[in-house]
């Protein structure tokens, strides 16, 4: 088989994996679990956000090796990244302004697989043998539904996942973005992001908790703080960006400048899988990192964890999507994060606007890999044990300089397709578990806040 023909056969096995069946059935889970929970992320979204970003952590001392908070920002650090740049851009380009509608509807009830996710996660956790948590969809799947084989596929999807999506990619796109505006040779990014990135994951999830409860509030406020600074700019434009988002959500985008039209099922389809790129609900990622936090009740982290889909996609993925549409460049024909540099170059000046997509991006781009590196490391625990979570460090490291000065096109894709696979099993495992979802959340309700579910 020929190197052409290999790749051809793996983008049609990505664009198989990641066809209407997975993306209808990812919605359609969120859906139902909101259905189950009587649309709880809507009741509970202010009370969510208190916990996570003012109570912060449990009154007393639980079990868990991180705080609420910490363990919100390192799922944040892994999802936030540059589909918050590129992909909200490549939505808009492909389908149209209507696409952050869809981007939002995924968001609202990814918000509830979200929840969901994290909720068995902690109550099927397991302590190893270092005396820290590992829980995840292979813990939930192989004890509460019994199915040890299907966690073992999770795992195995997620432990390749994360040495690309998670690793390689990401730190590619740092090289690129960095020679691309300052001039820094592959090489150079390549090695002090491998120095950087060794430096915290060596000492496990207590460093990594750290590093991104710092990094990701100031990467986050600071990308919202551009985004707004273009929108102030072009304030009066505003009325009419919501008027395009959402009648163009239902009705077909007319071709214009370099925009070449879309019908609504294609503005449809962009906006919920770059929205689920984005956040991630569903995949399966961010219970892994829910299961370290020191929580009394299952719930408890639960509802600090899907503020996580809140925060990405309806807070910073409308930043792009604003700046972007505001600006009036959404049908310039271009795409991706070049289109997102462009929007902010017009509002801010070339040299402040690519200054902050590029920040941006190496910013996203490095916590994605921080917090990647630990839902790699948990997939590789729970597959050959714990005395291989070492070396995978070290591996890991090593992966993220090779990553930087090699070409990727094919590691993208095939990660695309292990990222897609993840899904398959956590949806498994989220609908055959949502009778036990619904016990734990009535008894949170009844006994720990007195009010009935």
């Amino acid at each position: 088989m020929s190197q052409s023909t290999f790749v051809d056969l793996v983008n049609r096995i990505s664009n198989w994996v990641w066809g209407p069946p997975l993306i209808i059935l990812l919605v359609g889970t969120g859906i139902y679990l909101t259905i189950r929970l009587r649309g709880l992320q809507f009741r509970t979204l202010l009370y969510s956000l208190y916990l996570a970003l003012i109570k912060r952590k449990e009154d007393t001392d639980e079990e868990g090796d991180i705080t609420h908070f910490q363990a919100l920002m390192t799922a944040l650090a892994a999802t936030v990244g540059t589909g918050n740049i590129a992909g909200v851009a490549t939505a808009i380009a492909a389908g149209g302004p209507g696409a952050l509608f869809w981007m939002w509807v995924t968001g609202l009830f990814g918000m509830a697989t979200k929840y969901s996710e994290a909720v068995l996660a902690v109550k099927y956790r397991e302590v190893d043998r270092f005396g820290t948590m590992s829980g995840g969809p292979m813990y939930y799947i192989s004890k509460g539904l019994g199915w040890r084989w299907l966690g073992v596929l999770f795992a195995l999807f997620a432990s390749v996942a994360a040495f690309g999506i998670g690793n390689m990619v990401q730190s590619n796109s740092v090289a690129d973005a960095l020679e691309s505006t300052f001039g820094v040779p592959f090489w150079v990014s390549g090695v002090v992001l491998a120095f950087v990135t060794g430096l915290v994951i060596l000492g496990g999830i207590k460093s990594i908790a750290r590093v991104t409860g710092l990094l990701v509030p100031f990467m986050v406020v600071f990308y919202i703080l551009g985004s707004l600074v273009v929108i102030f700019l072009y304030f009066d434009k505003i009325p009419a960006v919501f008027g395009m988002v959402f009648k163009h959500a239902f009705t077909p985008t007319a071709a214009s400048g370099g925009f070449l039209g879309a019908t609504v099922m294609l503005t449809i389809r962009m906006g919920v899988a770059r929205g689920i790129f984005s956040n991630e609900s569903g995949l399966g990622s961010a219970p892994i990192a829910a299961a370290a936090a020191q929580t009394k009740h299952p719930v408890t982290q639960a509802l600090v964890s899907m503020t996580q889909t809140f925060i990405d996609t309806i807070v910073v993925c409308s930043m792009t999507g604003f700046v972007i549409l505001a600006t009036g460049l959404w049908n310039s024909g271009q795409t991706g994060a070049e289109l997102t540099a462009l929007a902010f170059e017009k509002g801010m000046g070339h040299a402040v606007g690519s200054f902050i997509v590029t920040l941006g991006l190496v910013l996203f781009a490095y916590s994605t890999i921080l917090g990647w590196s630990y839902y790699g490391e948990k997939s590789i625990e729970f597959l050959a044990g714990e005395r291989w979570v070492f070396p995978y460090r070290i591996v890991f490291t090593v992966f993220v300089l090779i990553g930087a000065v090699v070409e990727l096109n094919l590691v993208w894709t095939f990660s695309d397709i292990m990222n897609g696979l993840m899904a398959v099993p956590n949806l498994i495992g989220l609908l055959g578990l949502s009778g036990v979802l619904v016990a734990e959340t009535k008894d949170y309700f009844t006994h720990h806040l007195g009010r009935k579910f």
